[in-house]
Parts: structure tokens; sequence; C-alpha cells
């Protein structure tokens, strides 16, 4: 497993591997939640971020997009679960920014247990994502 920062040239893998890992652990959303999303992951919300990829065999297993020290995304290929590619990119976090925020969709216990187990601790909630969705969001922070 290797770090990588990601390139541009990266976004349609990413975008297929973000559409797989959502469709597998992010059941509360509709298909056109899905596609709504999606259609702004290259364009919006990938540039936004600093986008560090993990890579398997030449292939990305994972990635996380940065906002200086609070994580914007982390998806994880399905089959790579359980591998520790996100603890992997999120040790990576670690190292560059020491305290992490995270925002985590409530809907996803699988996620919220991820980083309760990485020592992430609950520090508030909103009742809506940050794009105004319905879609209540557990803050997080790791010291």
């Amino acid at each position: 497993m290797i770090i990588r920062k990601g390139l541009p040239a990266d976004n349609p893998a990413l975008t297929a591997l973000w559409r797989r890992s959502v469709e597998a652990t992010h059941t509360f959303l509709t298909g056109e939640d899905i596609r709504s999303i999606e259609a702004e992951l290259e364009t919006v919300y990938l540039p936004a971020v600093k986008v560090w990829i993990c890579d398997i065999g030449g292939e990305p297993a994972g990635f996380m997009g940065l906002d200086g020290a609070k994580v914007e995304m982390l998806f994880v290929e399905p089959e790579r679960r359980g591998q520790g590619v996100g603890t992997r990119l999120l040790d990576h976090a670690r190292r560059l920014c020491g305290r992490l925020l995270v925002d985590v969709n409530e809907q996803n216990p699988q996620a919220r247990g991820f980083y309760l187990r990485y020592g992430f601790r609950i520090v508030g909630r909103s009742s809506t994502d940050s794009a105004g969705r319905p879609f209540p969001l557990i803050h997080m922070a790791l010291e």
C-alpha cells in the first residue's frame, strides 16, 4: 500500500470508486441522490480538497480528501474494506495535520464506528449535510 497525491487525471477512477463505495455503504441515499452528488464530484467536490490515494498494485484502493485538518471525504473500494486502507489514509492525514475533524452521515453507522475505533470523539450534530440536504451529520474530532 502506498499513499500518493491525487491528480486530476485520477478523477474518473476516483468517481467510479466513490460510486461503488457509496452504493455499498450509504443505503439511506436514493439513486437520484447518488446521481446528483456524483454529477458534482469531479467538478466541485474533488477540486475543493487535497486528494490522497491509497494504491495497491497500481490501482486506487481508497481515497481521502482533506481541507486543512478536515477529512471531507474518505472512500474505500468495497472489496478492500477491513484491509487497513482507511486506517492508512487517516494515519497519513494525522502525520500531515495532527488534530483532525470529520463529519459522518448519521445514517452510516459503519463509518461512525470506524472513526470511533480510530479514536475520534463525537463533538456535535447537525440536522442537514453541508449542502443543506436532509442527511444529519455527526461532527467528530481527533485530538
